[in-house]
C-alpha cells in the first residue's frame, strides 16, 4: 500500500482515544498513522467514517497533543520499523534522522525521506549547477540544509521556485570564497527558506543576498 495523507479536522488531547481526519481514504484496520511525532494503529471498532479509534503512543513515541489541521500520514504496519512488523525495512521515520550527502559533480539532490532531515554539502573544486525537486505532500515540515564548500559558485535550481513562486526565485547561488549554508524547509509541496547562515547567498528574485 502506498502511504497516503489526510489532515485532522479537530484537536486531539493527549487523553483522547479517536482521531477525526479529513478523510478515511486508504484507511483499514490495523493501519498505522503517524501524526507530528506520534504513531498511532487504527483500531478494530473502526469499518467506515472519519472517526477513527485508535491506540495511541505506540512504537515507542510519545502520546501528545496534536493541533487541528496537523498532517496525518496513513501507511501499513509494515511501512515502519516497528515490534508490530517482521519487517526490517525502513521507509519513514518517528525519529528525526539527517542524512548527509556530499556532491562533487552536478546533478540532483537527494530529498529527505518523509519525516527525515537531509544535509547536502557541494564539495566541487569547479561550480556545481545542482537541482532540487519539489517536495511531496508528506514531506511537510521536513528540512533540507544545502552547504557550499566556497570553492566556486555553485548554483541550485529549486523546482517551482521558493514558495512555489516559480522563475522569479528558484536559483540559489553560493559565493565563492566562503563557506555558507541555506536552510530549506517543506511546506504546501514547496521549497520555504526561513534563513540563510554563516555566509552570504543570491536568490534570484527572492530579496535575500
Amino acid at each position: 500500500m502506498a502511504k497516503t495523507s489526510t489532515t485532522l479536522s479537530s484537536a486531539v488531547t493527549v487523553n483522547d482515544t479517536s482521531i477525526v481526519v479529513a478523510s478515511a481514504t486508504g484507511l483499514g484496520v490495523g493501519n498505522i498513522i503517524v501524526v507530528d511525532q506520534e504513531v498511532m494503529q487504527v483500531t478494530k471498532g473502526w469499518s467506515s467514517g472519519t472517526t477513527v479509534p485508535v491506540l495511541r503512543g505506540r512504537d515507542g513515541t510519545a502520546t501528545a497533543a496534536h493541533k487541528s489541521g496537523a498532517m496525518v500520514t496513513i501507511m501499513l504496519a509494515s511501512d515502519l520499523p516497528t515490534p508490530l512488523s517482521p519487517q526490517t525495512f525502513v521507509q519513514y521515520q518517528t525519529q528525526k534522522p539527517n542524512v548527509r550527502t556530499s556532491y562533487s559533480a552536478s546533478g540532483a539532490i537527494t530529498l529527505p525521506n518523509p519525516g527525515s532531515d537531509a544535509t547536502a554539502v557541494l564539495n566541487g573544486t569547479g561550480a556545481l549547477a545542482m537541482t532540487v525537486a519539489a517536495p511531496t505532500a508528506d514531506m511537510d515540515g521536513c528540512r533540507l540544509t544545502i552547504v557550499g564548500n566556497g570553492k566556486a559558485a555553485h548554483t541550485v535550481t529549486v523546482a517551482t521556485g521558493l514558495g512555489a513562486v516559480g522563475a522569479t526565485a528558484d536559483v540559489l547561488t553560493f559565493a565563492a570564497g566562503q563557506q555558507m549554508a541555506v536552510d530549506l524547509i517543506a511546506a504546501g509541496i514547496a521549497w520555504q527558506t526561513p534563513s540563510v547562515v554563516a555566509g552570504a547567498a543570491t536568490i534570484a528574485g527572492a530579496g535575500i543576498a
